[in-house]
């Protein structure tokens, strides 16, 4: 892949954001791909809210990605995939969990009021689809739980990230990177990445 290609990778604190990044950024350079990446942390690390721009190309230089410009984004979490929405240009496409982790202001607010509604996923992906391209929903939880480690829900995401078009390295680099970075775990990691690009694959568009 020869063009430019920028990926907003976002979730919460202590959801393997940044092995998501450090794994695709490994593959792309052992691969020859430029790529920068910039990461921001919330108020807190674990459960705060944590977003990576991670960007391809020859002609990138500056980490971060202007708002509505990004071809994909890659939510470990719902809510937050809806947060960072702005960055995803007009017509690209979402890969988000269908994990709902609310903050702790809405969770206070509930403890004093059960009136409360708390968002769904089902409603936070209603809402994504009215503003993206295209929207592939996954339960990345129960994918890595079923492929052998709960912790591997990042991976679940990245392989259902890698079926995206532009993705700028092939499959075989990523699982490459996977082995080099988490060699104690990586046999269920890889089995997580193909799962999540499976389930992927057979997700029709927009749903």
């Amino acid at each position: 892949m020869n063009g430019e290609w920028s990926v907003l990778i976002c979730g919460v604190g202590g959801q393997g954001i940044v092995l998501f990044s450090r794994v695709l950024g490994t593959a792309c350079a052992s691969s020859g791909v430029n790529v920068v990446t910039g990461e921001q942390h919330g108020l807190s690390q674990r459960s705060g809210t944590v977003s990576i721009h991670f960007r391809t190309g020859p002609g990138i230089s500056s980490p971060l990605i202007p708002a509505g410009t990004a071809e994909c984004l890659a939510g470990l979490e719902a809510l937050e995939a809806l947060r960072y929405i702005e960055y995803l240009k007009p017509g690209g496409s979402v890969f988000t969990s269908t994990l709902v982790m609310h903050p702790v202001t809405r969770t206070a607010e509930r403890e004093k009021d059960p009136s409360v509604a708390f968002a769904t996923a089902d409603d936070v992906v209603s809402r994504l689809k009215t503003l993206a391209g295209e929207v592939t929903a996954l339960d990345a939880r129960s994918i890595a739980v079923r492929s052998g480690n709960i912790q591997s829900e990042n991976m679940v995401m990245l392989g259902a990230l890698s079926s995206a078009g532009g993705f700028p390295v092939t499959a075989e680099a990523v699982e490459a990177s996977i082995a080099e970075l988490v060699p104690s775990a990586a046999d269920v990691n890889i089995e997580a990445f193909r799962a999540g690009r499976a389930h992927s694959s057979r997700t029709p568009a927009g749903s």
